[in-house]
């Protein structure tokens, strides 16, 4: 049991795509970053929503109003077409100050407005990162969270 990557979560983004037709706005400001532990063990195939195991247990949460259970929103996200055929899903770099948190080792990004709290995608940090009173930020790639190519 451990994060060994990051990746999209198959089903959400299946579901999206086929007759589900599963509403994920890349652009809403209601989705929301929960950290866990190593402890987790993902399968991207198989995943499908925050609150839904793996992603049901070993939650890390500063305690507090600074980073509670069910993460913090992100905002300033973005779905768009970049040349090349490329499409580019970013955000504001999330930065919250205060907090006291324990072996965060990924990040699930989830989209927070559907009743399923559907999940996007899991982010591994590759080290486990702790703070006691102080900043935790994620500083995103300058070429965006994630990034596919649409054109063959």
């Amino acid at each position: 049991m451990a994060i060994t990557g990051s990746g999209c979560l198959r089903a959400t983004i299946l579901d999206v795509y086929d007759t589900t037709q599963l509403a994920v706005d890349l652009d809403l400001e209601t989705h929301k970053s929960a950290l866990f532990t190593d402890t987790i063990a993902p399968d991207f195939d198989a995943d499908t929503a925050y609150g839904a195991a793996p992603y049901n247990a070993n939650e890390v949460t500063s305690g507090g109003a600074e980073w509670p259970a069910g993460g913090v929103a992100l905002t300033g996200t973005t779905y768009t077409g970049v040349a090349g055929g490329i499409c580019k899903f970013d955000a504001t770099d999330v930065s919250v100050a205060g907090t006291t948190l324990t072996a965060a080792m990924g990040d699930l990004i989830y989209a927070d407005v559907l009743a399923g709290d559907n999940g996007i995608m899991l982010i591994d940090f590759v080290a486990a990162v702790t703070t006691v009173a102080g900043l935790f930020e994620i500083l995103w790639h300058a070429d965006g969270i994630w990034r596919n190519t649409i054109i063959a």
